[in-house]
């Protein structure tokens, strides 16, 4: 085994392999702070964001972490909201769902430029879904965490 990344007294929590340019998007936390430090594919640390340009911190706790097909970095976070900032780090928008209770948790795009997030509140027959993909034949896979059943639905024909 090869180190490959150190990140001092940050905490890795979330990480996303860029289909783009390869860069390695890792989203950590330090106590209160949350980050996502982009890394090209030898481990250089390329990029840093923490904050908004009103120096707002963008971040709670990191769940899951992607990147669509234009480059912005779409985050799940346990202060209930998705936030998605552009590949330069400014912010364009945050959701915090419609609903008095939103627990987003895995997160993924489609070849559209969709956002696909698993809201962990059980719905519909689906008991606490995690983690959610969409494969290269855009079937949707859903896992739910508490049955361990893996559903793929067909998605986008």
């Amino acid at each position: 085994m090869t180190e490959f990344i150190k990140t001092e007294d940050w905490k890795p929590l979330s990480k996303h392999s860029s289909h783009i340019n390869g860069d390695l998007l890792v989203g950590m936390d330090k106590g209160s702070e949350a980050k996502v430090t982009r890394y090209n594919k030898t481990g250089k640390e390329l990029q840093n964001i923490q904050s908004d340009d009103k120096g707002q911190e963008l971040y709670g706790i990191l769940h899951y972490i992607t990147e669509n097909m234009n480059g912005d970095i779409c985050t799940s976070n346990i202060s209930r909201s998705v936030v998605v900032v552009n590949k330069s780090g400014q912010h364009r928008f945050s959701y915090t769902g419609q609903k008095l209770v939103f627990h987003p948790y895995g997160i993924c795009t489609d070849v559209v430029g969709h956002i696909l997030v698993c809201d962990g509140v059980s719905q519909q027959r689906v008991e606490f879904p995690r983690s959610v993909c969409v494969d290269c034949e855009n079937n949707l896979c859903l896992e739910q965490l508490t049955t361990n059943i893996l559903t793929v639905y067909k998605y986008l024909q």
